[in-house]
């Protein structure tokens, strides 16, 4: 158990090295990518749960002292700009799967493993925490008009049937997490947290092999789509990153603002793979893989800009 420990604890020191080995093995490695595609649900309820076990219920109840700043940014991040980039795709005309991989994952919450990539720019990732609870908890709210105006997404039950197995996931593995961080360890050390963290950070990397397993054969078979569709990544990711870092500026916000950038551009599409069916999901596998690279390489790429603003903890 030692060993197991000083593993996790060096994977959490190391999790941006951590991250780009599951990237590269996603890429290079597209028959374990195959298989793990097939438990990606199962992923992505164990990264719920790995997200609310660091948490904790007490951190969870105390997130609504700022629910109106939550309520707002929730309402900005996963209902209005969604509805405004699918007005715009359909007055133009623009339907096809780039367009409503786009459309889904700006109406999708934050990634559970934000408050990781906050902890990577070096910043506090509390208001991270707190921001992604907000956002998974009203995203069968949010979701339903987005659904409603962007076709694929089928009828006003097939939309119901969506969000009521996402509050299911959301809530059962919140509720098992809590659980057992309430019977376990209610008060975890530095130690401990690290070790959340390095399952969390591995749970990323395994994670994105399956995400990726579309774009390894694409490279070779449509290379033109694949730089298509990573530029089209790279700049939605980033641009709403960025947007989100300038209008947060010198409005008291500076211990939340890298946090809520980072949310802004990094979303759980992933999370739909659950609740959607295939025959939706399926042709949208190669943008989530393409959206996985500007995603872990934030840490990376966005640290010039998030430089020099260390919040005081």
């Amino acid at each position: 158990m030692g060993a197991l420990r000083a593993l996790l604890l060096a994977t959490a020191r190391h999790g941006r090295l951590v991250l780009i080995a599951g990237l590269v093995a996603g890429i290079l490695l597209p028959g374990i990518a195959g298989m793990v595609r097939g438990v990606l649900p199962e992923l992505v309820a164990c990264m719920l749960g790995v997200a609310a076990l660091r948490i904790g219920p007490t951190a969870a109840r105390g997130s609504l002292a700022d629910i109106h700043i939550s309520l707002r940014l929730v309402a900005a991040y996963q209902l209005l700009l969604p509805l405004v980039l699918a007005a715009v795709f359909l007055a133009f005309g623009l339907g096809g799967t780039l367009a409503t991989a786009m459309v889904l994952m700006a109406a999708a919450p934050s990634i559970s493993g934000s408050p990781n990539l906050t902890i990577m720019t070096g910043h506090d990732p509390a208001p991270a925490l707190r921001l992604m609870i907000a956002g998974v908890a009203l995203l069968p709210l949010t979701v339903a008009p987005v659904f409603l105006l962007w076709p694929i997404f089928g009828s006003f039950s097939a939309i119901a049937l969506a969000s009521g197995k996402l509050l299911l996931l959301i809530g059962c593995s919140s509720a098992v997490a809590f659980i057992i961080r309430h019977r376990f360890f209610p008060q975890p050390g530095v130690e401990t947290l690290g070790v959340i963290d390095g399952v969390s950070a591995l749970l990323m990397a395994v994670l994105v092999i399956g995400l990726m397993s579309a774009l390894g054969p694409a490279i070779i078979q449509t290379p033109g789509l694949v730089g298509l569709t990573l530029l089209a990544a790279f700049a939605i990711n980033f641009s709403l990153q960025i947007a989100a870092f300038m209008l947060t500026g010198g409005r008291g916000h500076e211990r939340s603002r890298v946090a809520w950038s980072i949310i802004a551009g990094n979303r759980n599409i992933a999370l739909f793979l659950v609740a959607l069916p295939a025959a939706i999901t399926d042709p949208l596998l190669l943008f989530i893989g393409c959206y996985q690279i500007p995603m872990y390489l934030t840490p990376i790429l966005m640290r010039p800009l998030y430089a020099g603003r260390m919040e005081s903890r």
